[in-house]
């Protein structure tokens, strides 16, 4: 007889790490266009915590109504249970990994069973385990989308125009603030990638895993001010973000430009004046992209560092990790 019911994380209301439940749920249907994914591990990303505690780091303005008791997470890897007819391309049987309707949040990854748009998937690489392919998604493209290759129309709520990726090449000098972390480390090896030279910035303890990595060079910022000593920079990916970000922009040359992954404050009269960019997009879910960075996965040219792995019936645990700060890669719940 078919699963009719899974375990799965829900949401009944806003708050810290305990208010993630492990409950029994109907295993979801899927529609035209959507696949069945028996999900065998979730990454764990910085909006499904602000989804637990109520998206209050967005303006109000622009922060979507949420039905609760609502299940997080976006990011899985895992085995296809069953196809929507009219879906090409994936069979039950295959593996694959993705990021779910994202920007949004109705991902629905925390569980068992996952119904996910077929374009939202790709083949998991078959050179890494399931582990570590749910960890990639969505720090992996929103790193493509910051350096490689945007890859679509839809602007950031946060400016007007599209993202534009600064080309990347021998000579261009990129530095990543927050190397460490999940987007940070995808940053570092993409710029490596693509010829450029590498500055890293994190604590001291990450030199020796992002000399690893490919950095070129690395400032501690607990005892060098990164601001201080860095200048005439091409680009500046801060995924760290914040009202802090506004410092890079005198490491930058001319012409030069500066990413902030989560919303900066930056004077545009400052910008203007010293003759540099900034720019901001938001990573949406792209199966294509990613089955073109799981190439790099499966070769081992990028590689998905784990932080910490819970089960699934610990994502509070895995939530509190979190909290605490310098994440090495990547959470990730498993044993699903």
């Amino acid at each position: 007889m078919p699963t009719t019911t899974m375990k799965a994380i829900r949401l009944h209301t806003y708050g810290g790490p305990e208010v993630l439940r492990h409950e029994d749920v109907p295993v979801p249907a899927p529609k035209p266009g959507e696949v069945l994914v028996r999900v065998h591990a979730v990454g764990v990303n910085p909006p499904d915590w602000y989804l637990r505690d109520g998206l209050t780091v967005m303006p109000e303005e622009i922060r979507p109504k949420i039905d609760l008791p609502v299940v997080p997470g976006t990011d899985v890897s895992g085995v296809v249970e069953a196809v929507a007819d009219d879906v090409t391309g994936f069979s039950p049987g295959g593996e694959v990994f993705g990021m779910l309707r994202f920007p949004g949040f109705d991902g629905a990854a925390y569980a068992e069973y996952v119904v996910a748009p077929a374009s939202d998937l790709a083949p998991k690489p078959a050179g890494i385990d399931h582990v570590h392919a749910a960890g990639a998604p969505m720090a992996g493209l929103t790193a493509w989308q910051y350096l490689v290759e945007v890859g679509h129309d839809h602007p950031s709520p946060f400016q007007a125009a599209r993202h534009r990726p600064v080309a990347l090449g021998t000579g261009t000098r990129v530095l990543v603030n927050g190397a460490a972390g999940g987007v940070g480390h995808f940053a570092v090896q993409l710029a490596k990638w693509k010829g450029a030279h590498v500055t890293a910035v994190a604590s001291g303890g990450h030199e020796p895993f992002l000399r690893d990595l490919g950095a070129d060079e690395v400032i501690d910022y607990t005892r060098t001010r990164p601001e201080e000593t860095a200048r005439d920079l091409d680009l500046v990916l801060d995924a760290v973000g914040g009202p802090t970000s506004h410092r890079f922009l005198r490491t930058l040359r001319r012409g030069g430009a500066l990413f902030p992954v989560f919303f900066a404050e930056v004077d545009p009269e400052e910008a203007a004046r010293l003759g540099v960019t900034v720019s901001i997009s938001q990573v949406r879910s792209n199966g294509p992209q990613l089955a073109e960075l799981g190439h790099l996965l499966d070769a081992g040219t990028v590689r998905v560092a784990i932080d910490s792995t819970y089960p699934l019936s610990r994502a509070q645990e895995a939530h509190e990790r979190a909290a605490r700060g310098h994440i090495r890669g990547k959470i990730v719940l498993t044993g699903v």
